[in-house]
């Protein structure tokens, strides 16, 4: 059996070496258009700074290296420039020499990834991109010798927020034009308003609702008519699917642009298969498709595509897009689905806010997680969270997607047992938290208003107590809001309106304590989700 794996990253020669691994007798051929094969392309931006200092590091195998262990013919610099699907055959161009052959298959793999987006801006010619070791040895090269330029980054997704840091890390102003309201769009305003900060904090300007209009010689002009000081300009506006070679071989594109594929990873033509970031994955939670970029699915997908082609009767899970990002020591992740995303598919949802600690409070170097869950409000199934912080964001992101692919519900939190020491974590770790809350909420213990919905509910009468202690609410509060501390709340009530009350505290904890009181004494109550803290990293989004 004769297979050619058009791309040599990551679902391809996932795809390669897994096939090899269980079929000895395959004729394997994976032609890949750079430089160089099986590279840590999500490592590109470390290397441009030196936080990897080694670019061989990046390099995870050579042809030489996956033939003489795999015996995998891995042609880099050969770029295949057709498919004949009757033939099946592809049309192969060395880029070196300029010979142009044809290589029959039996099973095709295509493995062509994604390209930088295209703007429409003119002088973007002048632009660079980060898409493989070839453009890390450009842009490092161009960096390092434009010192004390600036440099301007069109897009603020994770590519985006990457170079940025480590353009930084080398003194260099840099400037990131965003043409949406928030960076990084996967993620809900309120979660991402924290990383805004602390990359304004460490110098990074951040311009949002902008778009380039024109780029010269030393400027981004802005369609508002500013002007930003850019010596080097990159663009890092997202990605699209390269499947350029799969719309001329007429093979089925689905509905987002990217290659159709079934759950098998198989196209249209039953012996041509796809996987990367070419490809749409069908959505865990929306049932519908989606581009998700991530090289974690790519590699996951490339092996069940050696696993079938050898005969093996698996099929694709539903994609999550589970993934984290970190910049100036914080973190944020996300799986699932964000209210933004809830709300543009029509899925019913409940929100919970917390803000615990990573671990015990009482022990050195604590430090505060907040973290985000929708859930399902018939089921308690969750439907995504979102987390942020200095630490522990990859664990706690990691157990919710464990418990999503498991099917657990918000509740089922509360019971999970986790490992536990003061420096790890908690007796009652963050996601047991969450467990508590979710139930609260779930079960109609504790009422809860989201912080975008609170000044709806004043502009319709209700009233706004804070009740956390005098001293908290001095030092900064919710304009306009009743100041009565949980503790004497008993002996005020009445003070309190009994049809339409919000509560909030600091992180909602006594905003829940209060909750219970005022429900007791005949009060319709609401608690203000994630209190405080969830409600000032709205504000401060919506002043931007």
């Amino acid at each position: 059996m004769r297979v050619v794996i058009i791309g040599g990253v990551a679902s391809g020669m996932s795809a390669a070496a897994r096939l090899r691994r269980l079929d000895e007798s395959a004729e394997i051929t994976v032609y890949e258009m750079s430089e160089h094969v099986s590279y840590a392309n999500c490592g590109l931006p470390y290397f441009v700074s030196d936080v990897i200092s080694r670019r061989d590091n990046l390099l995870l195998q050579t042809p030489e290296a996956l033939w003489n262990r795999f015996r995998i013919r891995a042609k880099v610099q050969h770029m295949v420039t057709a498919i004949n699907r009757d033939a099946k055959t592809v049309e192969v161009k060395n880029l070196a020499s300029g010979e142009v052959t044809q290589d029959p298959y039996d099973k095709l793999v295509i493995a062509t990834g994604a390209r930088p987006r295209k703007l429409d801006v003119p002088g973007i010619e002048r632009a660079l991109w980060l898409r493989n070791v070839t453009d890390a040895d450009a842009v490092k090269a161009a960096l390092q010798t434009s010192e004390n330029t600036s440099v301007a980054i069109l897009g603020a997704g994770f590519i985006g927020i990457e170079l940025a840091e480590n353009i930084r890390h080398m003194g260099i102003p840099v400037t990131i034009i965003q043409r949406s309201n928030s960076i990084l769009g996967q993620f809900d305003p309120e979660m991402v308003q924290p990383l805004q900060a602390k990359l304004e904090k460490h110098g990074v300007q951040i311009i949002l609702n902008a778009e380039a209009d024109h780029i010269t010689k030393d400027h981004v002009v802005l369609k508002d008519g500013r002007k930003i000081d850019a010596g080097l300009v990159f663009t890092a506006a997202g990605v699209e699917p390269d499947n350029t070679l799969a719309r001329e071989a007429g093979l089925k594109i689905g509905t987002t642009g990217g290659l159709w594929v079934d759950e098998q990873q198989r196209t249209s033509d039953p012996d041509i298969f796809a996987a990367g970031d070419a490809v749409e994955k069908h959505g865990q939670l929306t049932g519908q498709h989606s581009l998700v970029p991530l090289a974690n699915l790519a590699n996951r997908h490339g092996r069940l595509i050696a696993d079938v082609i050898a005969g093996r009767e698996v099929k694709a899970h539903a994609a999550s897009g589970t993934v984290i990002l970190g910049a100036f020591g914080f973190a944020v992740g996300i799986t699932g689905l964000s209210e933004r995303a809830a709300n543009k598919a029509g899925i019913a949802h409940k929100i919970i806010h917390i803000h615990p600690n990573n671990h015990a409070g009482y022990y050195p170097g604590s430090k505060r997680l907040s973290i985000k869950i929708l859930f399902d409000p018939a089921t308690g199934k969750i439907l995504g969270a979102q987390a942020n912080g200095e630490d522990g964001v990859d664990k706690r992101i990691d157990v919710i997607a464990t418990a999503m692919h498991g099917g657990l519900t918000i509740e089922d939190l509360m019971d999970l047992e986790l490992a536990y020491a003061p420096q790890f974590g908690s007796a009652k770790d963050a996601i047991n938290i969450a467990g508590y809350v979710g139930n609260n909420v779930f079960n109609g213990t504790t009422p809860t208003l989201q912080w975008h919905e609170l000044e709806a509910a004043r502009a319709n009468g209700a009233q706004v107590i804070d009740v956390r202690s005098g001293g908290e609410h001095g030092f900064a509060n919710i304009p306009g809001t009743l100041n009565i501390p949980v503790e004497e709340l008993r002996d005020r009530l009445s003070e309190v309106q009994l049809e339409d009350v919000v509560v909030y505290c600091q992180v909602g904890q006594r905003g829940h304590i209060a909750t219970q009181i005022l429900k007791a004494n005949g009060a319709s109550v609401r608690n203000l989700d994630g209190g405080y803290l969830t409600w000032a990293e709205g504000e401060k989004w919506q002043s931007h």
